[in-house]
């Protein structure tokens, strides 16, 4: 069982930065596929940004270039810093760890991006 909390959401302006943070317990992360995705009202879940036991990211097309994912293996925490965020980018983030075909997500955090 692994148990994810998220947090670091609120609201910002366009252009701002926030970093989102999953903190993980029950187990280890560090051979889970971590990933952080994202639902806005009447829009499907996406994925935003990838992170596996290896070390390879990958980022939706949308967000590349101002989305960065880590992971803090001695924390058990994984993070996703967004900059240059724009309103579209508002929605309520989620956190995801994978492994075979086991599945646990946290709660999501609301990030509203407004002036």
């Amino acid at each position: 069982q692994v148990q994810l909390v998220e947090s670091g959401g609120g609201l910002v302006q366009p252009g701002g930065s926030l970093t989102l943070s999953c903190a993980a317990s029950g187990t280890t992360i560090s051979l889970f596929t971590m990933g952080w995705y994202r639902q806005a009202p009447g829009k499907q879940r996406e994925l935003v940004a990838l992170s596996t036991s290896g070390g390879s990211t990958d980022y939706v097309d949308s967000v590349k270039g101002r989305f960065t994912i880590s992971r803090d293996g001695a924390k058990n925490m994984l993070y996703l810093q967004m900059n240059s965020l724009k309103p579209e980018d508002a929605a309520v983030y989620y956190c995801k760890a994978q492994l075979g075909g086991r599945a646990y997500w946290g709660q999501g955090t609301q990030v509203t991006v407004s002036s």
